[in-house]
C-alpha cells in the first residue's frame, strides 16, 4: 500500500468502467434476432420483436415485485420464464434460463476489455484485501471477469444479482466491509461513478475516489 495512505487496509473496486471496459446494446434488434435463432436451436420458438419487448417488459415487473428501491433481478430467471412458455418440446428452464442469459450477453456485446491503468492499480494494491462490488449479472459477469484474468485477482466479488439491490443500496457496502472484515473509515472504494462509487461509500465513513483520480494519485 502506499506510503501516501496508511489509514487504507482494504480497497474495494467497481468492476464495468473502472476494472473493465464494456460496450453492449441491449436494445438493439439485431441482439435479439440473433438470441432468437439460437433459441430455435434449444426448442424455443419467439420472434425477435416479440422476445425484445416480453425481455424488457418482464425485467421490469420482476424489478417492480422486490420493493425495492434499488432493485436488481436474476436475468436468467426472466429467460427462464420466457424458456418455459414458448419452448416447443421439454427444456430444462433452469439451465436453459442461465445459457439464454449468457447467449444474450454475447449477442449484444460490442466491446469487452481490461483497463490497464487499473489492472495496475490492482498491482500496487496486492497485498491488501481487494473486493469487487459491481452492479451486474454473475450469471454471465464472473465469465467476463474469469476470462479477463481479473476475477482470482481480487479477494471476492459482490454483484447485485446475488443480493436483490444495486449500489448505492447501503446493504450492499455493508456486505463488502463484512467479507473485508474491516471498519468503514479503513476502506478506501475506486469505481466511475461519483454516486455509487465515491459518495454512497463516504456518507458511510469509508474513503471514495474516482477510478481517474485514482489513476492519478497511485502514479498508473
Amino acid at each position: 500500500m502506499s506510503r501516501r495512505d496508511p489509514g487504507v487496509a482494504g480497497v474495494l473496486f467497481d468492476c464495468y468502467g473502472t476494472l473493465v471496459d464494456v460496450l453492449t446494446d441491449e436494445h438493439d434488434i439485431e441482439t435479439y434476432r440473433l438470441l432468437s435463432r439460437w433459441l430455435l436451436y434449444q426448442g424455443v420458438r419467439i420472434a425477435p420483436e416479440r422476445l425484445r419487448a416480453t425481455y424488457s417488459g418482464r425485467v421490469a415487473e420482476a424489478a417492480g415485485r422486490t420493493g425495492e428501491r434499488y432493485p436488481e433481478v436474476r436475468v436468467e430467471e426472466v429467460f427462464a420464464g420466457i424458456c418455459a412458455e414458448h419452448a416447443v418440446w421439454e427444456v430444462d428452464t433452469d439451465r436453459l434460463g442461465a445459457e439464454t442469459a449468457r447467449a444474450f450477453r454475447a449477442a449484444s456485446l460490442r466491446r469487452l476489455g481490461v483497463i490497464e491503468e487499473s489492472r495496475r492499480l490492482l498491482d500496487r494494491f496486492g497485498t491488501a484485501r481487494t473486493g469487487v462490488v459491481s452492479n451486474g449479472q454473475r450469471v454471465f459477469s464472473e465469465q467476463e471477469m474469469r476470462v479477463l484474468g481479473v476475477y482470482d485477482r481480487v479477494g471476492f466479488v459482490i454483484f447485485s444479482s446475488d443480493l436483490g439491490y444495486q449500489k448505492p443500496d447501503p446493504r450492499i457496502y455493508a456486505a463488502a466491509l463484512r467479507r473485508l472484515g474491516l471498519s468503514a473509515r479503513d476502506v478506501l472504494f475506486i469505481g466511475d461513478n461519483y454516486e455509487n462509487d465515491v459518495d454512497a461509500p463516504r456518507r458511510l465513513g469509508m474513503q471514495g475516489l474516482h477510478v481517474e483520480e485514482a489513476w492519478r494519485r497511485y502514479g498508473v
